[in-house]
């Protein structure tokens, strides 16, 4: 027994007639007669009697099809219901994000989020990539944003900007008072990175052209997991990084460099597991984040996407002595 082969004996119910009936339900009259035989030796009643004209329901036919209607009132309810939550904006979402981006955009992505949905109640988890990704597979948390592409076939990604990566130096680099910053065949040895972030480092490896890093040279190691720990490594003069833009956009002075074109840039995405539902709010949360975005970042670039999801590096910051 299907929900289509009830909406046949309702419509023939209703037309009394099966060429009519075939034309409601848009379906061929042997294709309807096939279905309504079908279901007749099924439940072993007959349903409605061929021989009077107009077509005439049996006495038990008459219930069946009652119980028919009623079956598909209900399923026009749990579709309503289905349409309704798709498109409420309220409620709760748990919210993962990279802890290299959530310091810098979700103080401003709290703010417009709140003129959009404020019936939402977020709540917001700073991690790591591969963290992340595991937790929207079993249902930890709802949507992440974070860089992108997973390559994980699990999951479905909604790309909202390109961020580009700046060069952070100190006051004494060779470069520090250029306009644009080109990598320094020194600059290699004194690359700081972070520890666990492991598609953040693999971007940055990509960026200065190194395949492992074995080339870097471990005077100093920093178990350490904040970009802005970074740059204070940076003043201190005890290396530089490459970092991205919205980690300086409440900095003054001349720390960061842009990169010539092509710019290195990470693909930043709302990221969702395949059953997630939701699809007006995350619309809503796509539109917000655009709309927070510095102007600088809305503007066409000639960049170059750095790629992390193939690349199995574990590295530690590390630093050449100074």
């Amino acid at each position: 027994m299907t929900i289509q082969q009830l909406k046949y004996i309702v419509a023939l119910d209703e037309e009394r007639h099966f060429a009519r009936a075939a034309e409601v339900c848009m379906v061929t009259q042997p294709g309807l007669t096939i279905q309504l035989k079908n279901l007749e030796e099924e439940i072993g009643i007959k349903i409605f009697d061929r021989n009077k004209v107009p077509l005439t329901p049996t006495v038990l036919g008459i219930e069946i099809i009652n119980k028919a209607k009623k079956i598909l009132r209900e399923v026009d309810e749990i579709r309503d219901f289905v349409i309704n939550e798709k498109n409420l904006l309220e409620g709760e979402l748990k919210l993962g994000i990279i802890s290299t981006l959530s310091p810098y955009l979700i103080p401003l992505f709290i703010q417009a989020m709140k003129e959009v949905a404020p019936k939402v109640h977020f709540i917001i988890k700073e991690g790591y990539t591969g963290h992340l990704m595991r937790d929207l597979e079993t249902g930890a948390i709802d949507v992440a944003i974070m860089a992108t592409p997973t390559g994980s076939p699990n999951l479905i990604e909604h790309v909202v900007f390109k961020e580009p990566f700046v060069a952070y130096l100190n006051q004494t680099h060779p470069m520090a008072n250029d306009e644009f910053y080109e990598m320094q065949p020194g600059d290699k040895t004194e690359l700081l990175l972070l520890h666990h972030e492991y598609c953040y480092n693999a971007q940055l490896l990509d960026i200065c052209g190194l395949k492992t890093s074995d080339k870097i040279k471990e005077q100093f190691t920093y178990d350490i997991n904040s970009i802005e720990t970074l740059k204070n490594l940076v003043r201190a003069h005890l290396g530089f990084a490459i970092i991205p833009k919205l980690s300086t956009l409440n900095e003054s002075g001349g720390l960061f460099k842009p990169f010539k074109e092509p710019v290195p840039v990470r693909e930043i995405s709302l990221v969702v597991s395949d059953s997630f539902s939701k699809k007006l709010l995350l619309e809503k949360m796509n539109e917000a984040i655009w709309n927070c975005l510095p102007e600088s970042l809305k503007k066409d670039f000639n960049y170059k996407k750095i790629r992390w999801n193939d690349s199995p590096y574990f590295i530690k910051a590390v630093s050449k002595s100074s």
